[in-house]
């Protein structure tokens, strides 16, 4: 079995786990990953953020959207305008995103101006699972590889942690992320860090 088709196979189990995972377990974990993630040094000191718009598969990133906001920071999130391909938009208000193509919701490119990557202080990325080290599988597009392959700033990875795996098939052009948080850990590297 290549690469890709182990990544297909395990992309199929991880949809199938986690539309079994019950709406509390969803909300409650959504909630402390969030508040874990505001009271992460890194993300206090950045300026500029770029995070994620959960959808209802992911991580409920309103909380951060909003208290990064309400904070003064630069907020950035992802607009898909090709194939494989995002653009950082910045918004000024959670009333700036409407579905996309894809339902998900994006920023209106209209009103909100194109950010540079190397403007971004922080990057709070999905996944549908990862491992501790940081490896992670999205869904398949590439949106995120090819951002990471130009990205260097903190990054850090939101995950469920009855999601995480040991084992994720790996190319060469995947990343890995070190800043992996869950509801009960943050690992930095693969090792087990503060919260809070």
């Amino acid at each position: 079995m290549t690469k890709q088709e182990q990544k297909r196979a395990l992309r199929q189990t991880m949809r199938c786990l986690e539309s079994q995972l019950s709406d509390r377990y969803k909300t409650q974990s959504s909630q402390k990953i969030c508040a874990h993630l505001l009271a992460m040094p890194e993300y206090q000191a950045s300026s500029t953020i770029f995070c994620f718009v959960g959808t209802a598969h992911e991580i409920d990133t309103r909380p951060i959207l909003t208290h990064a906001l309400e904070s003064g920071k630069r907020v950035c999130v992802p607009l898909c305008t090709a194939p494989g391909i995002m653009e950082l938009r910045e918004i000024s208000s959670l009333a700036d995103l409407a579905p996309g193509a894809h339902g998900i919701l994006e920023p209106d490119p209209a009103r909100c101006g194109v950010v540079d990557t190397d403007e971004v202080d922080l990057a709070v990325l999905p996944c549908l699972c990862c491992n501790h080290l940081g490896h992670r599988l999205g869904q398949g597009g590439g949106y995120y590889d090819r951002f990471l392959s130009h990205y260097r700033g903190g990054t850090v990875l939101l995950c469920r942690e009855k999601l995480l795996r040991q084992e994720i098939p790996l190319e060469p052009h995947d990343y890995p992320v070190p800043w992996v948080l869950t509801e009960t850990c943050l690992y930095e590297d693969g090792m087990p860090e503060r919260l809070g």
